[in-house]
């Protein structure tokens, strides 16, 4: 049961995980986490993160305009596509064994916070590629490279956003903060077709999820103002740190 002080901390969590997400870190790090100390278990957590990060689309999409104009026919291609990688992501989650998900987690969440640390050096790759690559071949990456990552999106989600944030690098947008303005868009999709799987056939604490999502909707609207500012080196390796100790702990409870 969610209480008062269990919900100030959540909306607290919510905050920092929607700034973090949308100015181009990873929202589950702090939002997952943040769950589990308010005592749910894994597999209820997921799905509770995941409902309440739909806060984070409407807020980013509010500040993220000037950055967006233009890519409106972009977006009404491609988000549809990460759509349906959400559901996709989503059936895979409720068909999935609570004990093996509990397993499978810390895994998802060392890769989320592997993939955070290894970002300069992946964008700065993924931009050498895409000039020595021919625009052909990018075509074919951006869909599927879509698809797959917004399946994992709707599956768990940690790190997919950095992942996707590369993807649009090599594909579609060089400039940062365009190219975190339009993922931040693909990731809503999603998030959105996931949420309304979780909401009829989930585990959903909705007393959790009302203040963390609450959180999200004001952090991710801060966000996308601190990417187009300030850099996020110091702040990504402390979440990093944290979502790798949390990798730990969460291997350490799941084989006892």
């Amino acid at each position: 049961m969610i209480g008062i002080g269990d919900g100030a901390f959540l909306t607290a969590a919510g905050v920092l995980a929607g700034l973090v997400g949308t100015a181009g870190g990873i929202t589950s790090l702090i939002s997952y986490p943040a769950l589990l100390m308010a005592g749910l278990p894994a597999l209820s957590a997921n799905v509770t993160n995941l409902v309440a990060g739909v806060a984070c689309w409407p807020g980013a999409a509010l500040v993220s305009q000037p950055e967006l104009a233009g890519h409106g026919p972009w977006l009404r291609r491609w988000v549809p596509l990460s759509a349906l990688g959400g559901a996709a992501g989503a059936v895979l989650l409720l068909s999935t064994p609570t004990g093996v998900f509990a397993h499978v987690v810390p895994f998802l969440v060392l890769i989320g916070s592997l993939t955070l640390l290894a970002q300069p050096r992946l964008t700065a790759l993924h931009q050498r590629y895409r000039h020595d690559r021919p625009s052909g071949e990018r075509k074919v990456i951006l869909p599927l490279g879509l698809i797959a990552l917004s399946v994992y999106g709707g599956y768990f989600g940690a790190g997919s956003g950095v992942m996707i944030l590369a993807l649009l690098m090599v594909t579609v947008e060089l400039r940062l903060v365009a190219a975190n303005a339009l993922k931040n868009m693909l990731i809503g999709a999603p998030a959105l077709i996931s949420a309304a799987s979780f909401a009829a056939f989930g585990p959903v604490d909705w007393m959790a999820a009302a203040p963390l999502g609450l959180g999200m909707f004001v952090g991710s609207t801060l966000g996308p103002r601190i990417a187009r500012r300030l850099p996020a080196s110091r702040l990504r390796l402390i979440v990093a740190v944290i979502g790798i100790a949390l990798a730990i702990q969460l291997w350490i409870t799941a084989t006892d």
